[in-house]
């Protein structure tokens, strides 16, 4: 496998994250992959956010679940952009896609909408939640799964087995070259997040990761020179 550059909400580093603005941007500058963030609305939707709720990203307040769809359409998320629906994004770019589930009422939601688009082999899920994971294993199972963590130790290898995970998506400033190995050897690839300097791809190059999560663009040009 190549060594992976992946898109963070789209490009959040130059467009306004978790917007078809800049899952388009992502797409058109290459990235092998676009990850992003769902959630359900009030009303059952799945909608694409990083946080519980609106504020930091938006100019409304308040949690994700009290808004119904057509209320989160009237929020701006940056440069005019709107709050998207996963079947949007599946329809405004054709790439790959890491999916994460940031409400685990959401996998369900996620599961039908991957159905339904025929997503099975375009799609990796990823989440925090090792319940998400599990429920997704049990509904579609040929799905790639991936364990998101921060704050972590060598037992996220084992946790990761457990849910049937085939990779490991973890923060750059917590991994080891043993946690790397450890993973390495249970079957597991490796990718870090965010890596936005020529420091911390050396790292992630030094540690035998498998790709990067990345805010910035040039990113994907940095890592042709790093090969």
């Amino acid at each position: 496998m190549s060594f992976l550059t992946i898109g963070h909400r789209g490009l959040m580093g130059v467009e306004p994250e978790n917007t078809i603005r800049s899952f388009v941007r992502a797409d058109r500058e290459g990235m092998d992959a676009i990850e992003l963030d769902v959630h359900l609305s009030k009303d059952g939707h799945l909608v694409v956010m990083h946080d519980p709720d609106v504020d930091r990203t938006t100019d409304g307040e308040g949690p994700i679940a009290d808004f119904t769809l057509a209320e989160l359409r009237e929020l701006d998320a940056g440069q005019g952009e709107r709050i998207p629906t996963f079947d949007e994004v599946v329809e405004a770019v054709k790439g790959r896609l890491q999916v994460e589930i940031k409400d685990v009422a959401a996998a369900n939601a996620l599961a039908g909408a991957m159905t339904a688009h025929d997503l099975v082999g375009r799609v990796e899920v990823l989440s925090f939640h090792d319940e998400a994971l599990a429920e997704m294993r049990q509904l579609l199972p040929e799905v790639p799964r991936v364990l998101v963590a921060s704050h972590y130790g060598l037992g996220v290898v084992d946790r990761a087995r457990e849910v049937g995970a085939v990779m490991l998506s973890l923060n750059i400033r917590r991994l080891t070259l043993e946690l790397a190995d450890r993973a390495h050897d249970a079957g597991l690839k490796v990718i870090a997040w965010t890596v936005n300097t020529p420091e911390e791809l050396k790292l992630a190059r030094g540690l035998g990761l498998q790709g990067v999560v990345t805010d910035f663009p040039g990113m994907k040009h940095s890592v042709r020179f790093t090969a």
